[in-house]
């Protein structure tokens, strides 16, 4: 069975103030000519498929073009989809069942109650069946119905859902999941153009993956593996932060041949209407580098003049018509910084207070005043001695 592997398209996002929206149009137009070449059985969307819940009409009807493209490939290909953290599950999920019969298999919640299960998709080829399960986005709230136990992490959740399903390990069995797998505590590579929360909370251990030949994973926007070799980001299709400059961007290609194995793993190359570039240097320079391959490109710069330059922002968007962003690097910022720290390290915490207070109020503390900062200050020194 070969497969393309997609994971977090986020239509309808905007880059800082820019929106791309004429950019994934393009890039799905691409995927689906690929498709076209490479003829997979499937392909396989692993959440985030729009940017934010509600997404506009704009960004819904970019991805209807994109799924009756693929529709109309011969020979036939199946889509299977899930939702994401980003995508509102009800809206994946509407028309599902019309979409079923168009080979369009879509899960926007995972099972909700003791009856239900993981929607499963089988495939037959020569060496027999392929199950796949498709997972949408599992938090603790959504799944504390299935038993009787207090599920309170992501781990525990993702881990009740999967180990439920009693999975036939003599199968070949894919899995599409949306979560922050780690492998051991071993966290993945990240980019500025994800969200996590605080703590770690969400992380799932790839343990749990070990009943699948292959998972194709969502939510990191860098390829990559996690674990074994058969759990994989797959990556978002088009860089979506400056942290992504110099990324290469790719549709993952699968191929499951016998079971036990290896999936047979190609990265098909995708190449962007614009990429994302940093640009470091004097703003002379960085002028004289405009080029027709990158003038019309996402580019944040970053001026290294020693000597403050003239009117640096006009200058440049008469050649970079993209800009991001513009940043200042020479050694007075970094003076200026450095003296920022310094002066914040050394004041004490009545100091900073004083400070604070003159420069929200515009006169000094009274006597009153000052006597009362002074009492909290103390207080709290006690408690933390």
């Amino acid at each position: 069975m070969k497969f393309f592997h997609l994971s977090d398209l986020h239509i309808g996002k905007q880059l800082h103030h820019y929106n791309m929206i004429a950019e994934q149009r393009d890039i799905l137009g691409k995927i689906v000519a690929l498709a076209e070449r490479e003829k997979p059985d499937a392909v396989l969307i692993a959440g985030d498929v729009y940017d934010t819940p509600v997404p506009s009409a704009e960004a819904v009807s970019v991805f209807d073009e994109f799924l009756t493209a693929l529709n109309d490939l011969e020979p036939e290909v199946t889509v299977c989809i899930i939702a994401g953290n980003h995508d509102s599950a009800k809206r994946i999920d509407f028309a599902s069942d019309i979409l079923a019969k168009h080979r369009v298999m879509i899960a926007g919640m995972p099972p909700l109650t003791r009856e239900e299960t993981i929607r499963k998709v089988s495939f037959f080829d020569a060496y027999g069946e392929v199950c796949i399960y498709l997972l949408p986005f599992v938090k603790p709230s959504y799944v504390r119905n299935l038993n009787d136990s207090d599920i309170t992490t992501y781990d525990e959740a993702v881990r009740l859902v999967i180990e439920r399903e009693n999975i036939d390990t003599a199968k070949r069995n894919i899995i599409v999941s949306h979560q922050f797998y780690t492998a051991a505590g071993r966290e993945p590579e990240t980019s500025d153009s994800e969200i996590r929360m605080v703590g770690g909370i969400e992380n799932v251990d790839t343990a749990v993956l070990e009943p699948f030949d292959y998972a194709a994973l969502g939510h990191i926007h860098r390829k990559q593996k996690i674990g074994r070799v058969q759990n994989r980001y797959c990556g978002t299709p088009l860089q979506y932060s400056v942290s992504e400059a110099g990324d290469e961007k790719t549709v993952t290609m699968v191929e499951l041949l016998e079971k036990g194995s290896e999936p047979h793993i190609t990265e098909l190359p995708l190449t962007p209407m614009r990429r994302v570039r940093k640009m470091i240097g004097h703003l002379d320079g960085i002028l004289n580098a405009a080029a027709e391959d990158n003038c019309h490109d996402y580019v944040s710069i970053t001026l290294t003049d020693e000597v403050e330059a003239y009117q640096p922002k006009e200058k440049l968007e008469q050649v970079y018509d993209h800009i991001l962003e513009i940043k200042i690097d020479n050694e007075r910022t970094r003076k200026i910084l450095e003296f920022s720290e310094e002066e914040v390290e050394s004041l004490d915490p009545y100091d900073a207070f004083v400070t604070f207070f003159q420069e929200m109020n515009g006169r000094a503390m009274t006597e009153d005043e000052d006597n009362v900062i002074r009492t909290v200050i103390n207080g709290e020194k006690e408690v933390a001695e």
